[in-house]
């Protein structure tokens, strides 16, 4: 499509919502997700992400290499690292850091088996240098594939808000333990009001923030608060905690999105100076 993302600002302020947007995010309340439902999509999570990779394979998300300009310790500072990703996907964000000559011992790891699999089947797999592994990060412990405390850059991209609310402290515990003392953690996800959050219609909403997608998974959206309460609660303290504003660009189709993310950096194992 030709997209490309325009640089706004980043800001500690929420989205002011306008008459139409909070009308639309009242409107979702009208029909809600029902609770056996959103059951059945607890239970189903890893079907409904294996039958997501069935479907689109490698084609859906494309290689990241956006993340050195807006970390920079990915861009000067990995060399002789230990990185853990956490949700690698198809591998999209480690492969491009690894073609750049980066010398990393990489840990990945992601819910669907089907992911991994597509990992290990890309050209650039090499198996002295990369461990992929399948793992439920609310429930599984990382250390049987990660060795505990050795990982010096663990990245949460667009992975959380996968998670359900109530398995946020659990996962962030389970990857603290293979991280060392010190450690950072990169995270990125959705923003509360991005704009994918004000689209949601009706039957849609399972709880405040927490959305199904029309394939079956579904999507959190977060606020720079919550975000550092939940990271602190679990043991990392807070460096950096933003609201990015973007825009997405399709000039031929006549696009002009905007969009919010929350962009963190967290240490790990160090008590907050708060």
């Amino acid at each position: 499509m030709n997209c490309e993302n325009s640089l706004q600002e980043n800001s500690c302020e929420v989205k002011n919502l306008t008459s139409e947007e909070a009308a639309a995010l009242e409107k979702q309340d009208s029909r809600l997700v029902s609770e056996f439902q959103a059951m059945k999509l607890e239970k189903e999570a890893r079907k409904n992400w294996d039958l997501f990779y069935k479907r689109n394979e490698t084609r859906f998300f494309k290689d990241r290499h956006w993340t050195t300009r807006e970390f920079e310790i990915l861009a000067d500072g990995l060399e002789e690292k230990v990185l853990f990703e956490v949700g690698c996907g198809v591998g999209n964000f480690f492969y491009p850091l690894l073609e750049e000559g980066k010398t990393l011992r990489v840990y990945a790891c992601d819910f669907s088996s089907r992911a991994v699999e597509f990992v290990k089947k890309d050209a650039r797999f090499d198996p002295e240098k990369i461990t992929a592994f399948q793992a439920d990060i609310t429930a599984d412990d990382l250390s049987a594939n990660v060795p505990e405390g050795s990982v010096d850059v663990a990245t949460l991209i667009f992975v959380l808000s996968a998670v359900h609310p109530e398995k946020f402290k659990q996962a962030l515990g389970n990857i603290l333990k293979v991280m060392k003392p010190g450690g950072l953690l990169l995270f990125r996800d959705y923003g509360l009001y991005d704009m994918a959050q004000l689209r949601f219609k009706p039957g849609h909403k399972i709880a405040e923030n927490l959305y199904m997608r029309q394939d079956g998974t579904r999507s959190y959206y977060f606020s720079i608060e919550e975000v550092k309460r939940i990271f602190e609660e679990a043991g990392f303290s807070a460096k950096t905690v933003n609201y990015v504003h973007r825009r997405t660009i399709n000039k031929k189709d006549d696009v002009d999105v905007p969009r919010i993310f929350v962009q963190a950096e967290f240490i790990a194992g160090t008590k907050s100076c708060s």
